[in-house]
């Protein structure tokens, strides 16, 4: 297949790359701004002709700076305009792709506390949830032009790499990690090359659409989390860090990030017989970190 990526040069399109590369497909990578320019509303459309998916992962990073005004504008309209852009221009094309593949967030449940969040559960209330309504409905254009459309609403990406998990290393590994805020919110998480692979299972499956929870089926709460990374690392993890201290530190994204909980069944992945190869979160953790 030949397949355009956003958003190829971070964490997960790095990764998708390199998986669709290897497994013979053509990738076009999208860059900024010579392919395409969500601020200008420009897209080379010359370099897309003949593509048959595309995953969308471009976006404002939301956990690189406290949430001021201008970074929460710029994280709403780095996704909302960028997907809105990408949904126009291939549904006006004369030979469309078959399917988009556009990234969301499991933000778009709110905080739930345990209850169990599958596809069909209702949205949930503040900022990422706001965000994350606009986004998923900014490829309504793709869909209204016979588009397959996926929402890919990730949970906590896990790699050795980066992300949340390379953030938190340095802290276990010198014995000062502990519970965020109570520890019973539910974090729910994927390895990055499960995440990948869900990614090519909802381009190659044809009755996959809509939202889909990309998330383990073994979410896990913060206290667990913590209790298994130090256990992986061989530290002890004795130093909580208070909910109070956690909001100080990094502002409204505390309570929306760290202190949220989401506890979230990957319903349609399993339905579809996607398998994942990291279940239990020790044996992950132990593989990717060694």
């Amino acid at each position: 297949m030949r397949i355009a990526v956003t958003g190829s040069t971070g964490l997960i399109g790095s990764a998708l790359v390199t998986m669709l590369t290897n497994g013979g497909h053509e990738v076009v990578r999208m860059r900024r701004p010579a392919e395409w320019d969500p601020d200008a509303g420009t897209v080379n459309a010359s370099v897309l002709n003949g593509v048959d998916a595309v995953v969308h992962l471009a976006g404002e990073n939301v956990a690189a700076g406290r949430w001021t005004a201008t970074r929460k504008t710029r994280i709403r309209d780095s996704r909302v305009k960028g997907t809105k852009l990408i949904a126009e221009t291939f549904g006006k094309m004369g030979k469309r792709p078959q399917v988009l593949v556009s990234a969301s967030a499991i933000g778009y449940y709110g905080d739930r506390g345990a209850e169990v969040l599958r596809e069909d559960s209702s949205p949930g209330h503040g900022f990422l949830a706001d965000v994350c309504r606009q986004w998923e409905a900014a490829t309504d254009t793709a869909t209204r032009n016979g588009i397959r459309v996926v929402h890919l609403r990730t949970g906590i990406v896990l790699s050795e790499k980066g992300g949340a998990l390379k953030q938190m290393l340095l802290p276990f590994k010198i014995g000062l990690g502990g519970r965020i805020g109570s520890g019973d919110q539910y974090w729910s998480w994927i390895l990055l090359d499960d995440l990948t692979s869900a990614i090519v299972h909802c381009i190659q499956a044809s009755g996959v659409h809509g939202a889909v929870n990309t998330v383990s089926p073994s979410p896990v709460t913060n206290l667990e989390f913590t209790k298994v990374l130090g256990r992986v690392l061989s530290r002890p993890t004795i130093f909580p860090l208070p909910a109070f201290a956690t909001r100080f530190a990094f502002g409204e994204m505390a309570d929306a990030l760290l202190l949220a909980s989401a506890r979230v069944e990957p319903t349609k992945l399993l339905a579809s017989r996607f398998i994942f190869r990291h279940k239990d979160l020790e044996a992950a953790l132990r593989e990717i970190l060694r």
